[in-house]
Formats: structure tokens, C-alpha cells, sequence
């Protein structure tokens, strides 16, 4: 795809250093010069639109609908901006990470967010590409205001002064028409891997389903095990309340430990390998005393999402929040054979079950609820066979999907460099559009938030949406 397109017959250098040497014959002006805010609001029976860092400006509704977040906007929606097609969008504290775009849709936003609207003939969606490359981002990191991250603002003052590259119109014409012909082909290939994960992962449950509740002799004889989640058991195996297999630990003092997190893919893991390879920032309290010491063999989970599958054993030493409850099994037992079972879905929907709250996001599974739960518990020598066995069946099954999670990754790199290349002139894709196919337009899917929990978008995307007011002028 790349390979089709050279480089421009001429440059200039823009004298700005984001964007460098630019074609010839482009215009180099602050976006004052392109774009005009607006502060249109009074019409608060329009839909809700949330800005969000993968995908842009889409509609809240359909942000929310597959998570346990709710709307959580001010019920006076008389002073929220109205946005329309064409309009730019972004949520000032975020732009810096990519949260801006173009809208397709009608609508209102958090009157804390900025809107501008392209002036005289400019095509809106080539500066929606440019606007979310990462090099037009940093940028707007430079010139946010705020004295950590977390506190950054692009403020609309400040968004004018930006100098960007603006192609003439038919150029960007031909730009647009080019990025969303790749882009649909790459969304059609990451779609096609994610369904890939999807099956293999399916795969991978049942293997563990099968083993960790009627054991790996296929001939075994059954029994009634009175409980819904577990169905028929071997009928030498015990089913007990985990009270009678667990007990709580709250030890506490160790604040020179190193942090463990209980993550939902994973279980529990050292907090610098999930911060290493993410975003995120160690939000722990510096006042560690009171953080809950756990050893190689405890089990740990997050009370708020064991019902997600963030539960697990632990292989090292460390401590978690306070909030987190840590179990230990009795002696004679498999750690690890509990943490097969008990991120099994069966499980997790007993946990489901089992937990407090009104709404899913404030679900929590108490240790006393915990404590309440029928388990099966084969004798010692069969969990450790288990545990072979299943440690042996995934490793394959995790290359496979780590690998189309990698091919994934190396798909949207690819994407975010074409996009940089082309939106700021470094390749020429005019004779490139030019000769692509007709093509009817599809509606987008949200196939950019691969995140630690599959159909779950990103929390960097809901934050926008449920604390969108939080910072109004």
C-alpha cells in the first residue's frame, strides 16, 4: 500500500518544526486562519456526543451500550455545545493524547470541550486525520498548559497560534479519499485477526472449563454437585464452601514492597510490567502501611471487578490496595488450580451473582460472599495434574493469540505512520486516489480498543464521556 506512493517533486521547509519540509506549492497558516470557534448552545434535547481518543467524535450511546458506565452528564443540558457534521471537536484536557475529531453526526457536547468549524472551502475530514497524528498531538502537548498531565489543557487561545499544513481542496479531496480507502482495508484485516482471538479464546475456555470441573480422565463417574455453576463433578471430588478451602489474609506494614496489580487478562501481576507497556501512571497512594501483603501461592482479587475475571494466585511477594482481598489456601492444596477455576466464566458469573451493589460499576464481591461459594476441590495430586495439563494445552493457545495481538499492533503502526506521512506531505497519494475503485461506505466499527478486557472500550475513551463537565469555563 505504501510502497505505491513517492514523495512530492518539491519541498519547502514549513519553518515549523512538527510539520518540516511540506510540497511546494501547500500553504503554511495558524489554524486562526482555518478554522473559527463556536459556542452555539441552548439545545439540550440534542443527542449526547462523546469525544474519544480511538475513534473521534462518536455518538455517547454508543460508547456506553456494551459497558456498565452510565450517562453521567449534568441533567441542565442548556449550556452544552451543539455540534453538527463537519464540525472539529476535542476535549481540551485530552487533546494531547488524540481525543478530537471530526463529527459525522448532530449533537451536543461538555461546554467544557472546544468546536471549530473549517473556514470557506476546506475538507473537514483531512484535518480530522491530520489533527490525530501523532506528531500534530505532541504538538498540542507542547502547547497545552497545566503542570502535570494529568492537569494539561489546549486551550482554544492557544489551539489558534498552531501553524498546520493546508493542502489545496481537491488534494485534500484525493488525501481523504486515499486514508479511509487503507483504512477500511486495514479495519477489515484487524477485524479478521480479533475474531481470530475470539475463537482461540473461546478455545482455551473450554479447556479450562473441562478440566478444572470434571477433571482429565474422560470416563470418570459423576455426581449431582448441587451447584448451578459447577453442573455434574467427579464423584471423588469434594464440593465445599471456600471457606472450609480459604482463609483471609490482612496483613498489612510492608510498604517498601514492591506494587502488585490483579488485571483481568492476566490475574496478578507486578505493576511495572502493566505500567511498562501502557499509559497509565501508578495511581497507588504514597502512604503505602496500609496496602495488603501477599505471598507466591495467595490468591488476590479486586472485589469491584472479580465478576470481570480479575482475580488470580500470585508468583511473588508484593502488596495491593487495601481494597483488594488476598486468600489463602489451606495446606494441601494447588494455588494455581483455584486460579484456573476461579477465572473460569461459570465462576466469574457466580461472582456475578454473588456480589453487592446496585449497578454492575459499584458490583462488589465481599469476602464474606466469597467465603459463601461452593467450589470443587479434587484431592491434591489431581489439581497438580490439572495444572500440568492446562499450563501445557494454553502456552500454544496464548503464542497464538499474542501473535495476532503483535500483528494487530504492527497493523495500526503501520496505519498511524502511512496517515503522518500522507496528511503532512511526505508522500504524494494524488495518483494513488485517483486510481482506486468506487467503493460504498461502511459504517465504522469500533475495532481499534483492544484492551484488557475484549468488548470493554478503553477507559482513556470513557473517561471523556462520564466526567466530561468536569472542568467547565
Amino acid at each position: 500500500m505504501k510502497d505505491a506512493l513517492k514523495p512530492y517533486p518539491a519541498y519547502k521547509d514549513s519553518a515549523v518544526p512538527w510539520l518540516g519540509n511540506v510540497p511546494e506549492h501547500w500553504d503554511i497558516v495558524p489554524n486562526r486562519a482555518t478554522f473559527k470557534e463556536l459556542k452555539e448552545s441552548g439545545h439540550p434535547d440534542e443527542q449526547m456526543l462523546s469525544v474519544t481518543i480511538t475513534q473521534g467524535v462518536i455518538q455517547q450511546t454508543s460508547l456506553l451500550r456494551d459497558t456498565s458506565k452510565k450517562d453521567s452528564s449534568n441533567e441542565d443540558r442548556s449550556k452544552y455545545k451543539l455540534v453538527c457534521p463537519g464540525d472539529i471537536a476535542y476535549n481540551k484536557m485530552r487533546a494531547w493524547e488524540g481525543a478530537l475529531g471530526v463529527s459525522q453526526h448532530r449533537g451536543i457536547v461538555s461546554p467544557a470541550y472546544i468546536i471549530v468549524r473549517p473556514r470557506g472551502e476546506q475538507l473537514a475530514e483531512y484535518f480530522h486525520y491530520l489533527f490525530r497524528s501523532p506528531c500534530f498531538t505532541k504538538e498540542a502537548e507542547r502547547w497545552s498548559y497545566g503542570i502535570s498531565s494529568d492537569q494539561w489543557s489546549l486551550r482554544p487561545e492557544e489551539f489558534r497560534q498552531i501553524y498546520c499544513c493546508v493542502p489545496p481542496l481537491p488534494e485534500q479531496t484525493a488525501i481523504v479519499r486515499y486514508l479511509n480507502y487503507i483504512d477500511r482495508r486495514i479495519r477489515g484485516y484487524i477485524k479478521a485477526k480479533k475474531k481470530l482471538i475470539a475463537l482461540v479464546n473461546e478455545q482455551k475456555q473450554a479447556i479450562i472449563q473441562q478440566a478444572v470441573t470434571r477433571g482429565l480422565d474422560p470416563n470418570v463417574c459423576v455426581k449431582p454437585s448441587g451447584v448451578s455453576w459447577l453442573g455434574d463433578v467427579p464423584e471423588h471430588w469434594q464440593v465445599v464452601p471456600n471457606r472450609a478451602t480459604f482463609k483471609e489474609l490482612k496483613e498489612s506494614g510492608h510498604p517498601d514492597e514492591q506494587m502488585l496489580s490483579v488485571t483481568i487478562t492476566q490475574g496478578v501481576i507486578q505493576q511495572t510490567s502493566l505500567l511498562r507497556d501502557t499509559s497509565k501512571r501508578d495511581s497507588s497512594n504514597e502512604d503505602r502501611s496500609k496496602y495488603k501483603l501477599v505471598y507466591p501461592g495467595d490468591i488476590a482479587y479486586n472485589k469491584m471487578r472479580a465478576w470481570q475475571g480479575a482475580v488470580g494466585s500470585s508468583d511473588y511477594r508484593g502488596i495491593v490496595s487495601p481494597a483488594y482481598i488476598v486468600m489463602r489456601p489451606h495446606r494441601n492444596q494447588q494455588p494455581k488450580y483455584f486460579h484456573y477455576l476461579f477465572r473460569t466464566p461459570s465462576f466469574t458469573k457466580e461472582a456475578e451473582r454473588s456480589s453487592y451493589g446496585i449497578t454492575s460499576d459499584q458490583w462488589s464481591l465481599r469476602p464474606e460472599e466469597f467465603k459463601q461459594i461452593y467450589s470443587c476441590v479434587p484431592p491434591l495430586p489431581e489439581q497438580s495434574a490439572i495444572v500440568r495439563y492446562l499450563d501445557d494445552a494454553t502456552a500454544n493457545i496464548h503464542v497464538t493469540i499474542e501473535g495476532a495481538k503483535r500483528e494487530i499492533e504492527l497493523l495500526r503502526e503501520y496505519r498511524t505512520r502511512l496517515i503522518a506521512d500522507v496528511v503532512t506531505g511526505k508522500l504524494d497519494a494524488r495518483e494513488a486516489a485517483a486510481s482506486l475503485p468506487e467503493e460504498a461506505e461502511e459504517e465504522p466499527e469500533d475495532i481499534d480498543a483492544l484492551t484488557e478486557n475484549e468488548g470493554i472500550p478503553d477507559e482513556a475513551d470513557l473517561e471523556p464521556a462520564i466526567a466530561e463537565v468536569a472542568d467547565e469555563d
